[in-house]
């Protein structure tokens, strides 16, 4: 487990899920932690949550895919806890269903949120590091969360994961445009987990039946991803950058 102190984190997505139990678990390492998501009364509790369990962690509301809201965001985000030197770009959406069923809306949503929201994020953490001297300090860490469907076929994700697919390499092109910034960009691409994302699916016929093809007939735990997330968020990573870890329990073996 690696140390987080003296770290500021910003996790986008943070009003469940994935991005609420990375909150949870940067602060405990000893990171600041910037909690953001569109539901702020969400996002609001986790941080009184983590700021009564000894932590220090701050909510804005920020909605990934309209720059304003990720500069004005970032901008408060800072002005409350100092720089950010860490970025965890867990925000996500998808839309289930035929590729022949679903609506433009939906397309547009997952696209807007999956890829734009992700590089607005991310290019916005850029230049608050860089400006905070991350060239000079080797400290900008900057984690993107892709899926293991970027890596995989089936019906009725085709969109999302075309998306994280996106997100994959705009994480080592990234990586490479900011190598000299003294920035790291990674991405891990978790398997399948039961968060709010998945809704009641692994409870339903089809998705028992689809855990059923997973090797080890089961769910990735969510604390499968705690030491590659404070790994690549520390110092310790000090030279990892451009990487793509699939971590998702040998579910596309």
């Amino acid at each position: 487990m690696h140390s987080l102190n003296g770290r500021t984190c910003l996790i986008t997505g943070a009003s469940s899920g994935l991005g609420a139990h990375f909150a949870k678990l940067c602060a405990g390492a000893g990171a600041r932690v910037v909690v953001a998501a569109r539901r702020i009364e969400r996002v609001e509790a986790l941080a009184a949550e983590i700021n009564a369990s000894g932590g220090t962690a701050f909510a804005v509301a920020m909605d990934v895919a309209d720059k304003a809201s990720v500069t004005a965001g970032f901008a408060a985000a800072q002005a409350a806890l100092g720089p950010i030197d860490t970025l965890i770009a867990n925000a996500g959406v998808s839309a289930p269903g035929r590729s022949t069923d679903i609506t433009l809306d939906a397309v547009h949503g997952v696209l807007n949120t999956n890829i734009l929201g992700v590089f607005l994020t991310a290019t916005e953490a850029a230049k608050c590091m860089i400006a905070a001297g991350s060239r000079e300090t080797g400290r900008g860490r900057i984690i993107l969360i892709g899926s293991i469907t970027a890596e995989m076929t089936g019906q009725g994700e085709t969109i999302y994961s075309a998306s994280k697919a996106a997100v994959a390499h705009m994480g080592r092109n990234l990586a490479r445009e900011w190598v000299r910034q003294g920035i790291n960009v990674n991405v891990i691409q978790p398997g399948y987990i039961q968060t709010e994302l998945a809704g009641s699916w692994f409870d339903s016929d089809g998705g028992k039946a689809q855990i059923a093809t997973f090797p080890r007939r089961r769910l990735q735990p969510i604390e499968s991803l705690d030491a590659p997330v404070l790994y690549l968020a520390s110092d310790a990573s000090a030279s990892t950058t451009g990487a793509t870890f699939t971590i998702d329990d040998g579910q596309c073996l």
